[in-house]
């Protein structure tokens, strides 16, 4: 069996790893894109977060992995089934990762109807798509600076409504559509348009690691997992299974994170000083730091959670020119969340945990 390198296990990188985690979270935040050179584990890491997950609750027979504890989140055929008096049919699977490629077409991504069945028999048939085989898991899009525009945008508009809605001469099919879609390019290849860019929750700029020690460290961890993946694994998996819990709870705590008045103002604050144009990355902040309140373990938002959630929300939407003034206002977001880490150090003794190490007993070869 094929064992996926884990999630924990990869070095350095924290930023995107808290991006992955926090949408893993809360897949309403609308998605990350990751942009680096090649070779900095961007692949690895969305690969790795969706091994990492909490098996889901789905209906046995659905090909839209529909949720049966929540009738409001069902396909249309499920829905009928239900209204009929029929009783769904439960089961529990993986989380899926479903990988889209360059080269797919607006039918092959949300799927078609059968236009001559309906007109011959009176049958509404569905056939489904790439968003029904990702609902409720990870839509992986590699390059997606290179997918058409249009298809890119389908992606965004499903992530951030969650539903899939296909509608031909008349006749329509609906299916919810809540994924976790992650996003990976290589700026070399060309960039994304701007209109697009500004469509993804967050985004995370990385490169390779610098640091001689830890440049050594990914060498050992690769080489020990590809003689031996399962052992490799298996020294990770208490830490795995740990963090997989932890986003478990994150999920059930999140509805219970409150925020006032007073957070958005903070909110309001942080985007109007940056200049950032329209009112999306206000909502996707908000949202983001929820969802880290909820990793935390926290019933209420702070503002360590706003500023490392404007951390990945606003960098990608900065006005470009002049350049110097772009990279001033990070820094000066740098130095706010600096501050804030160290106000909160203050008056809580406990930081932000870090990933715990695993096991150093070496698994068997």
């Amino acid at each position: 069996m094929f064992q996926v390198f884990p999630f924990t296990a990869i070095v350095g990188q924290e930023r995107m790893k808290r991006a992955l985690i926090l949408n893993a979270i809360s897949p309403q935040i609308g998605g990350v894109l990751i942009r680096g050179e090649r070779g900095t584990a961007k692949s690895t890491a969305a690969r790795a977060l969706a091994a990492l997950l909490p098996d889901i609750r789905v209906v046995g027979d659905c090909p839209f992995a529909c949720d049966p504890t929540d009738p409001e989140q069902l396909c249309d055929r499920c829905r009928e089934r239900l209204d009929a008096g029929e009783t769904l049919p439960e089961a529990v699977r993986q989380t899926s990762f479903i990988n889209l490629p360059v080269s797919a077409t607006e039918d092959r991504v949300v799927g078609t109807l059968d236009i001559e069945r309906a007109i011959k028999f009176g049958e509404r048939h569905f056939e489904p798509g790439v968003l029904a085989s990702a609902n409720r898991g990870l839509l992986y899009v590699d390059e997606i600076n290179l997918l058409d525009d249009h298809v890119v945008d389908l992606l965004l508009d499903s992530a951030a409504m969650g539903v899939n809605v296909v509608e031909r001469e008349g006749i329509s099919f609906r299916h919810p559509a809540r994924f976790i879609l992650v996003g990976t390019m290589n700026p070399e290849e060309g960039e994304l348009r701007p209109q697009l860019l500004d469509r993804f929750a967050l985004c995370v700029d990385i490169e390779g690691i610098s640091d001689r020690t830890a440049r050594v460290e990914i060498l050992e961890r690769r080489v020990r997992y590809e003689q031996n993946p399962e052992g490799f694994c298996q020294e990770w998996c208490a830490v795995e299974a740990a963090l997989t819990e932890r986003i478990r709870e994150a999920r059930e705590l999140l509805p219970e994170v409150a925020y006032d008045r007073s957070h958005l103002f903070t909110i309001a604050e942080l985007t109007g000083e940056m200049q950032v144009d329209g009112h999306r990355a206000d909502i996707v902040i908000l949202k983001t730091a929820l969802a880290h309140a909820a990793f935390e373990g926290r019933r209420e938002v702070g503002d360590t959670d706003i500023l490392l959630a404007a951390e990945l929300a606003l960098p990608h939407r900065l006005h470009r020119n002049p350049f110097e003034e772009s990279e001033g206002q990070l820094e000066k977001l740098e130095q706010r969340l600096e501050r804030a880490r160290a106000e909160a150090a203050e008056g809580d003794p406990a930081p932000t945990p870090a990933v715990a190490q695993p096991d150093k007993k070496k698994a068997p070869r």
